[in-house]
């Protein structure tokens, strides 16, 4: 089931992403349509990708390899088939949520609060309950390194999860992070690379280590090295989170400290690489014709190519120049295609026989798909890399004269379209190779057997008493007995003790990423210094905040950043760069990863209402090159002035010091809505938008990075809930 569910929703994930990068290639594609443009559709295929098709894949290896290299059968067949159903479920909210604009805006936790509440319960309650009871009854002692990887995963995405996931709900289908700015940011990144990490790493480590030795019917290559492996990414990776945030409103120490965990991992990730490919020694020749072979070593070789890249991408010099960029996506996409899409296809390959006992119905077609997919992931993700380093480079010019030598965003935009149709086309031959797959599969599952054979494998329970053997000496003569000590510790009898024992190894993991969490999480949070207070940042009028959460809604943090970093091409681009101070009321943060669109930081006052009231109806009309899709239906639609007290009374219990908005929340949103239309009108624009939602999202556009322009005035005539002044021009100068 979960296989089949995998290759679905693999197929789905990757339409979708074809949909969306076209939409850059071809902004028209979106044919104005609300629900698939670019900033809702992206969610839906990253979640898609991460959770659909490569989290199916992780359930079918964990279900498969579980049971055998327990030799019992999974605790409870009913949790299983709730797990099944449940996650299908979590999948179809998401796509039935994601496209209207409910979302969190978060990147990889776009999900709102009762499908957070959902992925917990099935997670936790289902799978996680089902595997650990599983190990309890097991009636194989020693646990195999894949089961190490598995209580890693399952461990540690529960914790990450649950954490970044706290919000404070203001409807079924709206809440706000407890977490502000810099404090949010931290927390997201935090779980944005361990996602990563222990989402689509460990677990497909858990993967090559079970799967490639059966394809290749050889042990693994070392078993120290698997060790090494593990423990190493265990205690490494939880710390690498900041590495995202370099330059940014970020306290510096902790990006650094990202930085150095960061670099690293690259050795142990490598160690891991290494030893599934010498797995195939001696059976290399064996490559040539075997398909799911082929699938493992390229994929197990993507494995490689992106764990070094990452360390590379998170030195500060490097991430200066990459970070915003396409660089990041290519390199997102050539793990994500290359990594944990071959390995999946190698694992289905391999299991397709097995499963419906029969022969694979064509292995031409299997190796075929194999070449699609590669040629698909090459020219996928090659344009890309060039597409990233040209926008880094074009930002970052400076002339002569030490101007910028492309100072309209646009012009960047412009020279990327045709690499934009090189991965369009590279999308269309990597789905094409899965749609292969999905035949091959349904093709094989056709000549399965009427009724099948059912073999029965039986092992006695585990005895409940266990003598270890006793501990090994030292051979070593004439040294220190600390040599001898270091002898008998590499001899490693102490490890093959915890491989008999899932709670010592669970606990162990638990510990690890805790404390590594909370070394970082603690100082960001508590040390006041790292987030120095603004006197003039005020909270959000109950119109701008209603502005803002239309902006989450249609995922324009997809495609805008709101974070100027101090480097010079920067601030002469945007203005001042982004101080920490500024964030404090933003539940989520906004600050982006990627800039398809010009930042966003300073935009308040710079252009008039009417620009931006045009802009959003037609972007293309007012920036001539744009590839932004139009929102019009922001100027059809009336704004509910009714949410607003309850979004008020949220961002004031999350510490917004509101006064007369707790109690005329609406009067004031409708004052400033009026006020906005009007000016609109006396511009020789439309008329009667006061209450739409355009002119709630202006609002919120006009007040971006503009609070550190203002005056403070004296503190018993602060009124921090009324209409901001307009931005001091001659300070942005």
């Amino acid at each position: 089931m979960f296989a089949l569910a995998t290759l679905i929703w693999g197929t789905v994930a990757f339409l979708v992403g074809i949909i969306v990068a076209l939409e850059l290639a071809a902004p028209s594609v979106n044919m104005g349509f609300d629900l698939i443009t670019f900033g809702r559709l992206r969610p839906l295929h990253t979640n898609a990708a991460i959770f659909a098709f490569a989290g199916n894949a992780i359930f079918t290896a964990v279900y498969y390899s579980t049971q055998r290299l327990c030799r019992a059968r999974m605790w409870s067949d009913k949790l299983s088939r709730l797990h099944f159903w449940g996650w299908q479920l979590i999948i179809l909210s998401a796509a039935l949520t994601l496209p209207f604009g409910i979302t969190q805006g978060k990147e990889y936790a776009e999900l709102e609060w009762p499908i957070d509440i959902a992925i917990a319960v099935v997670w936790v309650g289902f799978f996680g309950v089902n595997f650990f009871m599983t190990l309890a009854t097991r009636r194989e002692r020693h646990m195999y390194v894949t089961l190490w990887f598995y209580i890693a995963t399952i461990v540690t995405v529960a914790l990450l999860h649950v954490f970044n996931n706290l919000v404070v709900p203001i409807g079924l289908f709206k809440s706000y992070s407890i977490y502000a700015g810099v404090q949010d940011a931290f927390m997201q990144w935090w779980y944005g690379h361990n996602a990563v990490a222990f989402f689509l790493t460990t677990p497909f480590l858990g993967l090559m280590y079970y799967f490639l030795p059966k394809a290749a019917n050889r042990p693994i290559y070392s078993y120290k090295l698997s060790i090494l492996h593990f423990w190493s990414l265990v205690f490494l990776y939880i710390w690498a989170g900041p590495h995202h945030l370099h330059y940014t409103a970020l306290p510096q120490w902790a990006s650094t400290l990202g930085m150095l965990f960061s670099i690293m991992l690259w050795m142990p990730s490598w160690g891991g690489m290494i030893n599934g490919l010498l797995t195939l020694r001696g059976v290399w020749q064996k490559v040539t014709s075997d398909p799911v072979l082929k699938f493992f070593v390229v994929g197990i070789t993507f494995y490689g190519m992106s764990t070094f890249e990452g360390p590379v991408l998170s030195i500060k010099s490097v991430n200066a120049l990459s970070h915003y960029t396409d660089w990041t996506i290519a390199h997102v996409h050539a793990g994500a295609l290359g990594w944990n899409g071959f390995m999946t296809f190698g694992m289905l390959y391999w299991l397709l026989p097995r499963l419906f006992q029969t022969q694979l119905y064509s292995t031409k077609l299997a190796n075929l798909h194999f070449w699609l997919g590669t040629v698909g992931i090459l020219l996928y993700i090659f344009p890309i890399y060039v597409a990233g380093l040209t926008q880094g480079l074009m930002w970052r010019a400076i002339t002569e004269t030490g101007q910028l030598a492309y100072p309209n965003f646009v012009e960047t935009v412009r020279v990327l379209i045709p690499l934009y149709w090189i991965r369009v086309t590279g999308g269309l031959v990597y789905l094409s190779g899965s749609l292969l797959l999905g035949y091959n599969f349904f093709q094989t599952w056709k000549t399965r057997p009427a009724v099948y054979e059912e073999v029965v494998h039986s092992a006695p329970p585990l005895e409940r008493h266990y003598d270890d053997d006793p501990a090994p000496k030292s051979d070593l003569t004439g040294v220190l007995e600390i040599a001898k000590s270091i002898d008998v510790f590499e001899k490693l009898n102490w490890h093959r003790r915890w491989e008999r024992l899932p709670r010592v190894m669970t606990i162990w993991v638990i510990i690890s990423v805790v404390v590594a969490s909370l070394f970082e999480i603690i100082p960001t949070f508590l040390i006041r210094s790292n987030v120095p207070t603004i006197a003039t940042v005020t909270p959000y009028t109950p119109l701008e905040l209603a502005g803002r959460d239309i902006y989450v809604a249609e995922g324009c943090y997809n495609c805008h950043s709101q974070m100027i970093r101090p480097i010079l091409s920067e601030t002469k681009r945007y203005g001042e760069y982004s101080k920490p101070g500024e964030f404090v009321y933003d539940h989520p943060f906004q600050w982006g990863s990627r800039r398809i669109g010009p930042d966003l930081a300073r935009e308040g006052g710079q252009r008039s209402n009417l620009w931006h009231l045009i802009h959003f109806r037609d972007p293309a009309l007012m920036t001539n090159g744009s590839i932004m899709p139009p929102y019009q239906w922001l100027e059809q639609r009336t704004l509910n002035f009714k949410t607003i007290p309850d979004r008020v009374w949220a961002a004031s219990y999350l510490g917004a010091p509101y006064t007369r908005a707790l109690d005329d929340s609406i009067a004031m949103a409708k004052e400033q809505a009026k006020a906005i239309a009007d000016d609109i009108e006396k511009q020789k624009g439309p008329s009667g938008l006061e209450d739409k939602q355009v002119i709630a999202l202006i609002a919120y556009m006009q007040r971006l990075g503009t609070d550190i322009y203002k005056t403070p005035a004296a503190p018993k005539k602060t009124e921090s809930t009324e209409p901001p002044p307009a931005a001091d021009k001659t300070a942005q100068k």
